[in-house]
């Protein structure tokens, strides 16, 4: 079946798969999930009000992205932390990251810009607020709008697999040491995405990674 534009009507299966890959790889990117604690898919199912077998198939997708990992028994869980997995981790995103926002910058408008400034505005208030899920919302939006701008099919598709693996660990660290003291260098990059600036854009990115995820992130594997 199609639509009057000639282009294929999504099957109800499709659109209730892509709309629980929405949901989990936002509960992900969010810190909904939890290092650790395992969840069912049966209990997803229930939670997200559709049949088993989408969870299954999601699940099964972001577990090859080594976002999840299956247990013997069927449980499904984020994995565990470690320093020598947060330190490749670490390290993948300051090679890739830095790299895909000088390839955007050449696409970035005054309409991507005025975008940019309005969400780390919004970051700012919650940060004061001490709303960790709304930050990391944000600070994802934040990257993404600049990253997407490449229209890279090799580079970003890396990046949000490495998100997707690193940002439920970072939300136990914003629940432990808080939000307001939190630092970025968002508008180092704004502004030299406003200069057209690629070394500036490469510096500000490469900082707000180590000074964001490596301080803190570090600090917290190691007290532990």
């Amino acid at each position: 079946m199609e639509k009057r534009d000639g282009s294929p009507v999504p099957s109800k299966r499709g659109a209730t798969r892509e709309q629980v890959d929405h949901s989990v790889r936002n509960g992900l990117l969010t810190g909904r999930f939890i290092p650790g604690k395992a969840v069912t898919i049966r209990g997803l199912a229930t939670e997200l009000d559709v049949s088993p077998m989408p969870v299954r198939e999601v699940l099964q997708r972001l577990a090859a992205e080594n976002a999840l990992e299956v247990k013997p028994n069927g449980r499904v869980q984020v994995p565990d932390m470690t320093p020598d997995r947060f330190d490749e981790l670490l390290k993948a995103r300051l090679l890739l990251e830095p790299e895909l926002a000088e390839l955007a910058l050449p696409h970035l408008r005054t309409l991507d810009v005025k975008a940019l400034i309005s969400i780390d505005d919004e970051i700012d208030r919650h940060l004061i607020g001490g709303d960790a899920e709304a930050y990391m919302r944000l600070n994802h939006a934040f990257h993404f709008r600049i990253y997407r701008a490449s229209l890279s099919k090799v580079l970003l598709p890396l990046i949000d697999s490495l998100w997707l693996q690193f940002a439920p660990f970072m939300r136990t660290v914003y629940g432990r040491v808080g939000t307001a003291n939190l630092e970025d260098r968002h508008k180092e990059a704004i502004r030299a995405i406003e200069q057209k600036n690629g070394p500036a854009l490469r510096s500000a990115v490469t900082a707000d990674i180590s000074d964001g995820m490596g301080l803190l992130g570090k600090e917290i594997l190691t007290d532990a």
